[in-house]
């Protein structure tokens, strides 16, 4: 009889064409089942929480998968890890019940965007930091990111408004912009959210904290529903899935 397991990954997506298996290219979701393979002996499909793209990273993705019989999960923690590249990791390992499905059991996510605000960048974070050199207004920030709070129809912060079967209405909870020294963090966390939204919002949030946009054209934006310039879609290598909550 299978046996579900649930596990916490955290990965550096700078050399991953993403998560989902692509022929011919090198994915966190084919590093992760060969892992599995190798330690197990037979084929396991892992099912993950969220997709990431290509050069997004994970804190806390979290995935699920189905073995043909029961392991101690502290073995299958170590073997597995012992088995992947230095890039990815698993954090936690867990058995869970049959019925707990990564994606569909989640209650909501959260995903941070880390920029390095200095006028010289630095070489230990340039694949985990997007760089901005000039010195950005973090309360203008703040208040543009409060009036995106809640619900609304995000089809302007979407890469691909038109293809969203559930439609661009999405809720967002909290939407927080923090600055500590250089570095400033841009919380989103939601029941859900379209595809490159987080980095749109970070897009936008920078071109706000630069002065090329009022906090307030937030309003006009998510009232037109189309996707223009005004929204650039933030470099891929500051992003982080950071938590799953259940």
């Amino acid at each position: 009889m299978n046996r579900r397991y649930r596990a916490v990954v955290s990965y550096d997506g700078t050399d991953f064409s993403g998560w989902q298996v692509q022929a011919g290219r090198r994915t966190v979701q084919a590093v992760l089942q060969e892992a599995i393979r190798s330690v197990v002996g037979t084929e396991v499909q892992v099912f993950c929480s969220g997709r990431t793209d290509a050069g997004v990273h994970a804190r806390g993705q979290v995935v699920h998968f189905d073995l043909p019989e029961a392991r101690p999960a502290r073995k299958l923690f170590l073997a597995f890890n012992a088995r992947l590249p230095e890039d990815v990791r698993i954090e936690r390992i867990t058995g869970t019940r049959p019925d707990f499905d990564a994606r569909f059991s989640a209650k909501s996510k959260e995903y941070r965007y880390f920029i390095w605000n200095h006028p010289v960048p630095t070489p230990d974070m340039r694949r985990t930091r997007a760089h901005v050199r000039p010195r950005l207004d973090v309360a203008a920030m703040k208040r543009a990111a409060t009036l995106l709070e809640g619900r609304h129809d995000f089809a302007a912060f979407c890469a691909n408004p038109g293809y969203e079967r559930d439609g661009t209405v999405r809720r967002l909870d909290r939407l927080r912009v923090t600055r500590r020294g250089a570095e400033i963090v841009i919380a989103a966390r939601g029941e859900g959210f379209l595809y490159r939204m987080v980095r749109s919002i970070a897009g936008f949030l920078i071109r706000v904290g630069l002065g090329e946009l009022q906090p307030e054209d937030a309003l006009a934006i998510l009232a037109s529903r189309e996707r223009t310039a005004r929204v650039p879609t933030a470099p891929a290598r500051g992003l982080f899935l950071w938590r799953v909550y259940y």
